[in-house]
């Protein structure tokens, strides 16, 4: 709600409108054509995206089912005594004139000052030196503390100081809150507006005195010409009133953490005022067991002691908002006899009553959501629990703990049995995607630029589980590369059936080792893609589906099968055909979950489909364990191995694609189904095979696998030209990597400078290093 209203004041802030100047319905009938406008931009988004939902179940917190269930709930728990009202310590935002959430402060490092003030002690010449980094508090001071064993001020204990400025005489008393060892020793005392302070108050029977109006301007309660002045300009007033009275100490810099309202985006003011809580000790020890337990699952699982740790610390739950946008709190007046009056419908003679102005806290309507989003009992006796909540980890405590703790209450069940914390994303600072800093692009952009399954793609790819993502719009290339990759395949194959018929009775015929390994490596493929899955390791997934279809099949296995698919007998390029479509329809069923428009698309094309028919509800791929050869994959990983070694040979050594070479493997035993992929597929003159060979003079080497492999170079490059180009480009490195070493030995670069940029240095000086390594390696096998 807060979020929506700070929005339309906004909005109608640039219309030169103030919302106290319409009435509660004016304001109201804004926020609902605010809601119907942009809520209607994220179901855009989460459609073009192709979020698969039941779009006829769509539900909003404001719907009059769910408003109504909202009601009760409060209703509920009002008359359990579980809701009370209360006068007590909150955090307050003035921009938004509302309390808000511990949860819902974001705390920034903020380089400040640290003002030391003299307090004179009534009838003495001794004055107390107090330190404060928000001097214009002072104003409602009514108390000064020191720490009881504190022998520097045990003979002032029961005396009083006279204020500055206000004249007010205030108690001297002792409290072991304060740490005699931090600063002075003495702490000023501000029970309105700062949480210590208050509960010293408490304590000690302190006056409590409330210095800002709802806005942080001054009240009444401070001197005629400090009233109604913004509270930073009262800081400033009062800093120089106590340099005029000579009782300003010192002031130093001085760095620390002020909370921030996270919608609002001011400092926020710890504020006494009258709100609605809801008790928490009961509510959530039962959320906590079923963590606890196991019957409720957080994955990744480090969260639940960040889960356990605030539910063991829990306060109660301060859930009334001083907003018109939300659930009206369902609490009357009456306007002679002060009776409450809370139940779901108004009281009859309402015109005897006044309701509660304030509104409840947006997760206070939405934690019941996991029950009551239903509209029928038959639905949610149905649904509830449900399997899988996803959310982020930001709003473990927002919406998850009081979600768990609604199904506890409310169901005696829990709402869900796993939960699946996605990664933040942030840009590539590590800053919080936000509209403010200009660093959240909209997804419907990146969508047109990119495409929808490039962008959920690259998403995934780039979030390790329980980690967040540093994402900038550039990176959906790798999103658009794979489905580019999985496009052209797909062209590959449908190319060249056009003068063929395919033919299901052949598929098992004509069957080459290459056959095998695919159908093993898919098979294996399946297995561990479900086996992440169950896991909740949808990076992992992610990662298997990719190197699967990129490397395994479309880089080897089409490879491995041109010369049968480009085959004058067409038999043989009918099976080869048949079983690789009918494999790649297949791998569109594994893909659909990740990017559902491009599988959709191609498994349309492999094949006739009956109307209506969709690859959403076709039959999963399972594994099937008789077809996995861990023999066969093996030979084809060494082969691999053998032929990437072979092609980084040529690319390091300059050696022309066209030209063919000799090469020499020095190992026990290579069959010959690999001899005959190796000669396919780099282009060999000669392949000579022995466990005896000896390294031919001038020959380029690398070792894969127990097997050594050599390539003679003479006929093939100018040596002499190789040796300088190598030689000076060693040179050149070696260069760069003394310069970014002496960086790194400088210690005041590597603890000032932000830990990217160190982390940056680090990563060059290794990679140099390496290429370095290589590099010599290489003018040795030359020389």
């Amino acid at each position: 709600s807060i979020a929506t209203e700070t929005k339309v004041v906004n909005f109608l802030k640039e219309k030169g409108i103030d919302k106290h100047s319409l009435s509660r319905d004016e304001f109201l009938k804004h926020c609902w054509e605010w809601t119907e406008k942009y809520g209607g931009i994220i179901i855009k988004q989460l459609k073009k995206l192709g979020v698969s939902c039941d779009w006829e179940r769509e539900r909003f917190t404001m719907d009059n089912h769910y408003y109504k269930k909202v009601i009760e709930a409060f209703v509920k728990l009002y008359k359990q005594g579980l809701i009370y009202r209360g006068y007590r310590m909150v955090n307050w935002d003035p921009a938004s004139k509302s309390a808000i959430s511990d949860e819902e402060v974001i705390f920034r490092q903020v380089n400040g000052k640290l003002w030391y003030f003299q307090y004179p002690v009534k009838d003495s010449d001794i004055k107390l030196v107090v330190a404060t980094t928000r001097p214009e508090t002072m104003l409602g001071d009514t108390g000064v503390a020191v720490n009881p064993s504190d022998e520097r001020y045990k003979d002032l204990i029961g005396k009083k100081v006279v204020l500055p400025i206000v004249g007010r005489e205030i108690p001297i008393f002792a409290d072991e809150y304060v740490d005699k060892e931090f600063g002075t020793g003495v702490v000023k005392v501000t029970p309105a507006h700062d949480i210590n302070d208050y509960e010293m108050g408490q304590r000690h029977n302190l006056e409590m005195i409330n210095i800002f109006n709802e806005d942080a301007t001054t009240n009444n309660n401070v001197p005629d010409d400090l009233r109604n002045l913004d509270r930073y300009e009262v800081r400033k007033r009062v800093v120089a009133k106590f340099e005029e009275l000579g009782l300003l100490e010192k002031i130093e810099d001085y760095t620390n953490n002020v909370g921030y309202s996270e919608r609002g985006g001011v400092p926020i003011e710890p504020y006494l005022s009258e709100q609605w809580f809801m008790k928490m000790d009961e509510l959530s020890a039962a959320a906590l067991n079923v963590v606890e337990d196991g019957k409720v699952n957080f994955h990744p699982n480090h969260w639940i002691k960040t889960y356990k740790h605030w539910m063991e610390n829990i306060k109660d739950w301060c859930i009334s908002r001083q907003l018109y946008w939300g659930h009206r709190i369902p609490v009357w007046y009456h306007k002679e006899t002060k009776e409450i009056y809370c139940e779901v419908n108004p009281p009859k003679d309402i015109e005897n009553w006044t309701q509660d102005e304030d509104v409840l806290d947006t997760w206070a309507s939405s934690w019941i959501w996991a029950q009551d989003v239903f509209t029928n009992e038959r639905d949610q006796n149905y649904y509830y629990p449900t399997n899988l909540l996803v959310t982020g980890p930001d709003i473990i405590f927002f919406w998850v703990a009081r979600m768990i703790m609604a199904g506890m209450h409310f169901k005696n069940d829990i709402p869900f049995k796993d939960v699946y914390f996605t990664s933040i994303i942030r840009d590539e600072k590590g800053r919080k995607m936000s509209k403010s800093l200009g660093n959240s692009p909209d997804p419907l952009e990146v969508i047109d630029q990119y495409g929808a399954d490039a962008l959920r793609f690259t998403i995934n790819y780039i979030a390790p589980l329980g980690q967040d993502v540093l994402f900038s719009t550039d990176k959906c290339e790798i999103g658009r590369n794979f489905a580019n990759k999985i496009w052209n395949a797909a062209r590959f194959l449908l190319m060249n059936t056009q003068d063929i018929e395919l033919d299901e009775s052949l598929i098992n015929k004509h069957i080459d080792f290459s056959d095998k390994w695919i159908e093993s490596r898919f098979n294996s493929t399946i297995k561990s893609y479900k086996s992440a899955l169950d896991k909740f390791d949808i990076n992992g997934a992610h990662k298997i589906i990719y190197g699967f279809i990129w490397k395994d099949f479309c880089d080897w296995y089409l490879e491995m099968s041109k010369n049968r698919i480009y085959s004058d007998d067409k038999e043989i390029k009918s099976a080869v055909l048949t079983r690789s479509i009918n494999l790649f329809a297949e791998m569109m069923k594994l893909l659909h979950p990740m990017m559902p428009y491009i599988s959709e698309e191609i498994w349309q094309l492999l094949d006739e489909r009956k109307e209506g028919e969709s690859i959403s509800t076709s039959n999963f791929p399972e594994a099937d364990e008789s077809k996995i050869d861990r023999t066969a994959e093996e030979e084809i990983e060494f082969m691999q191995s053998v032929v990437n070694a072979i092609r980084n040979i040529r690319g390091e050594m300059n050696i022309a694609p066209s030209k063919q070479i000799d090469i020499y493997l020095k190992a026990d035993k290579i069959t010959e189904v690999q001899k005959r992929y190796i000669k396919s597929l780099v282009k060999v003159n000669n392949l000579n095979v022995g466990a005896n060979i000896e390294k031919p003079k001038a020959s380029a080497s690398s070792v894969v696998k127990g097997c050594d492999i050599y390539i003679p170079l003479e006929g093939l490059i100018d040596l002499d030209v190789e040796r300088q180009r190598i030689e000076k480009e060693i040179s050149r490195l070696e260069g760069l990597f003394n310069s970014v070493s002496k960086k790194l030995s400088n210690e005041k670069f590597v603890n000032n400078a932000p830990v990217d940029v160190v982390e940056k240095e680090k990563a060059k000086q290794h990679d140099w290093s390496e290429s370095i390594g290589n590099l010599k390696r290489i003018l040795e096998d030359l020389n």
